[in-house]
């Protein structure tokens, strides 16, 4: 629209650097648009309502919210599979909130009971499931492909490493190394990695003919290896052309160094529990981790120190094997050609140049080194995340979480940013007055809740968010249960069971009462009467007992009365306002009497229907 024909008034004020970025619409429809209506859809969506002329379109928009790598089907699995996870940390928490407050054992046991939730919550996310392994294994494949990864479990996964598992704190850099191992392919989107060169390698690798003629595999090879990828490794050398049966008398010498290396490679001391499928010699104790190390870098510089190098004829042989050896080493400079972005860097650091980390200390700092020398053209959010958690900023890790993960995350990990930190314990409980008197952690409960409120599917597990929320959630909880539609039963014994649970009779009482209401001015007389009752609500009841009075009193021929006898029946003789529904009674009894009479009964007939006369004529009215 021109700037003349509307002044220099923005409809939709915007400042900024650069234009909001704008995207196309696909409604179908024929232009002109005559009329566009806006308002909210479920979750975080937007529905547009779009009338050209005599034709209409409704079109959803979703701004914001779940993964596009986890199907929304999917998200609603992992919401209601973590509600029990939750709310049994929440009690155990109540449970021992006493306890929590005085030093006892309880208190450095905590960390396991969050560790327990953290396993149950990660086993919902999926994971890196490798396929079966067959019984003749293929040796051209280096890579095995599994169930391709997400970032959500890979980001909690990281989260659990450096704030929960206290018994792999003695090995985080190992935890690293099988970290990356797993989630490798996530950062292919936005970097150049270790894990997509071998994937490409090996769509090609039938095609080679002498491999290790090709710069590629010594250069694998070598990024393989500067990440502790040692199956990986071994397996490729395993591939070199001395092994064949028909050059093994000629190379014998060049296949000796090889084999050499492999076994020395196999054979790296890791400071980690005993892993299945893993290579290394594996020390859960820190001395003898230190004196087997020591005993394996002397054989590495004795290997390389040997005068076979000389004698071995085949010079790319010859020198990718000994770039092996001086990563084996620790030489930065090798590793910083071998890796190929800047964590790749950092995970290689600690297994070759600072073995013997050990927790969380100066870790920040090596990667800001590591970040230098390998720069980054662009960011990818488990980065992003990562950097966050080193520098052991837990605003900046909610913040990332939240902006990049969205609510779920945020209201699940929360439990385990503060699993061994009294500090973010604090910082994250503390009540803020610029939130409205609540805390950050109440917050990002209430916006997950909120979000699950919105949805038709998922609203039955919002008030397990709703009531571990002290300040505000029970003020939402109650707007949420009214909200409910009174008119389809399963919902309304759903929202009645859960005002059961949270003893919330009063809530329970109204939404009856609502229900009965909503029933009868709808022609449901019988469902109206019965939530009604339910709600014990006399007042309404003494109404439609007067309504049945004044309506049989206009005319009582036998076809008006017949369809507010059942009626007087589902009453019952508890609800007697002044004389009406008392006289409805009689008045039924009476008629019952005199049917008999015509019928040919007994006179024991006549005299009740005289009797019930009596009764009706005396009745006040």
């Amino acid at each position: 629209m021109p700037s003349d024909t509307v002044g220099n008034v923005a409809l939709v004020p915007f400042t900024g650097d650069s234009p909001p970025a704008v995207y196309p619409l696909h409604h179908g429809l024929a232009p002109p648009i005559s009329r566009l209506s806006i308002s909210w859809a479920r979750g975080s969506s937007l529905r547009l309502s779009l009338f050209a002329g005599a034709a209409a379109k409704v079109v959803e928009v979703k701004l914001a919210g779940e993964d596009s790598e986890i199907p929304d089907a999917h998200w609603r699995r992992i919401a209601y599979g973590s509600v029990a996870p939750f709310a049994l940390l929440q009690s155990r928490r109540s449970s021992l909130s006493a306890l929590l407050k005085t030093p006892s054992p309880y208190r450095s046991d905590w960390w396991e009971h969050v560790l327990q939730y953290s396993k149950e919550i990660g086993s919902l996310l999926g994971g890196p499931k490798l396929p079966a392994s067959p019984i003749i294994e293929d040796p051209n494949v280096i890579a095995k492909r599994g169930e391709e990864p997400t970032s959500l479990k890979a980001a909690w996964e990281l989260i659990e490493i450096f704030y929960v598992d206290k018994q792999s704190q003695a090995w985080l850099p190992e935890r690293l190394v099988d970290w990356l191992a797993d989630y490798a392919s996530l950062f292919t989107s936005t970097h150049e990695t270790i894990h997509g060169k071998l994937v490409d390698f090996q769509k090609e690798l039938v095609n080679i003919q002498v491999i290790e003629e090709d710069p590629r595999y010594w250069d694998l090879l070598s990024s393989a290896l500067s990440v502790g990828w040692l199956d990986i490794v071994v397996k490729m050398l395993r591939l070199h052309g001395s092994y064949q049966l028909d050059q093994l008398s000629n190379r014998e010498l060049e296949n000796g160094l090889v084999e050499a290396v492999a076994v020395l490679i196999s054979k790296m001391p890791r400071m980690r529990p005993e892993s299945v499928g893993k290579l290394g010699e594996c020390y859960k104790s820190k001395p003898d981790f230190i004196k087997a190390w020591e005993k394996w870098r002397s054989q590495i510089t004795k290997l390389d120190c040997s005068r076979f190098w000389i004698q071995c004829d085949n010079q790319q042989t010859r020198e990718g094997l000994r770039n092996l050896l001086q990563i084996m080493l620790g030489n930065t400079e090798s590793l910083c050609m071998a890796t190929c972005y800047w964590i790749e860097l950092y995970i290689s650091h600690f297994l070759y140049i600072r073995p013997f980390t050990m927790g969380i200390e100066s870790m920040y700092n090596l990667a800001q080194k590591c970040i230098q020398l390998k720069p980054r053209s662009s960011t990818h959010r488990l980065s992003v995340l990562m950097i966050g958690i080193l520098e052991e900023n837990t605003e900046v890790v909610l913040a990332e979480c939240s902006r990049e993960f969205g609510p779920w995350l945020v209201a699940h990990a929360i439990e385990l940013l503060t699993a061994g930190s009294e500090q973010a314990e604090i910082l994250l409980h503390e009540e803020r007055y610029n939130l409205g008197g609540i805390s950050i952690v109440e917050l990002h409960r209430l916006v997950y809740a909120q979000i699950l409120s919105s949805h038709a599917l998922t609203w039955q597990i919002a008030p397990i968010y709703l009531t571990s929320c002290m300040k505000q959630g029970m003020g939402l909880l109650e707007n949420l249960l009214y909200r409910q539609s009174a008119q389809h039963n399963d919902v309304l014994l759903k929202n009645i069971e859960i005002c059961r649970l949270y003893e919330l009779d009063h809530i329970s009482s109204n939404i009856m009462k609502i229900a009965g209401v909503h029933h009868w001015k709808h022609g449901h007389k019988g469902a109206g009467v019965f939530w009604l009752q339910q709600a014990q609500d006399a007042s309404c009841l003494d109404k439609i007992a007067q309504q049945l009075f004044d309506s049989v009193g206009k005319s009582i021929s036998d076809e008006s009365f017949k369809q507010w006898e059942g009626m007087i029946e589902l009453l019952g003789s508890e609800s007697k306002p002044a004389g009406g529904l008392e006289f409805l009674h009689k008045y039924r009894d009476f008629k019952k009497s005199l049917q008999k009479v015509s019928s040919g009964k007994s006179t024991d007939a006549a005299r009740q229907a005289v009797g019930s006369l009596i009764l009706v004529l005396h009745t006040p009215l």
